[in-house]
């Protein structure tokens, strides 16, 4: 980012000393093929940012060989949709685990890791409905 920014002001600073100990055409003409050069690296710059897969956010599918690690005791991790997960001692459950909506979507685009580090962690590439990490029974 600072390369680019001195980079302008040299140019800028080159440009005025060529309109003083030249003369004001060869800066103008300078300066038009300056402009021009600037404008192709935008141009550049802008064909590779369209181009580039872009960040991730969550919801979006994870691709089917996105990398997927769980990393601590008992840490649970998914490259989809988690429905229930229970890492406690002594949990008992006397309700079965809800039903996530299908959405239908396949995975797509460049893989994103999906990492569950640390003891009783969760993670998942999709939704996750309900994780119960501490201990104890539940109603």
């Amino acid at each position: 980012m600072w390369a680019v920014a001195v980079g302008c002001g040299l140019v800028a600073v080159g440009l005025i000393v060529v309109a003083f100990v030249v003369d004001l055409e060869t800066a103008d003409q300078t300066a038009s093929i300056a402009g021009a050069l600037v404008g192709l690296a935008g141009l550049a710059v802008s064909v590779y940012a369209l181009r580039r897969p872009g960040p991730a956010t969550p919801g979006d599918p994870v691709a089917a060989d996105a990398p997927v690690e769980a990393g601590g005791d008992r840490s649970v991790a998914a490259g989809g949709n988690i429905r229930r997960v229970v890492t406690g001692d002594n949990v008992s459950l006397t309700t079965p685990a809800a039903t996530l909506p299908q959405t239908g979507a396949e995975p797509t685009g460049s893989p994103r890791p999906v990492r569950a580090t640390g003891e009783r962690s969760t993670a998942a590439g999709g939704d996750i409905d309900e994780a119960i990490t501490g201990d104890g029974s539940r109603a």
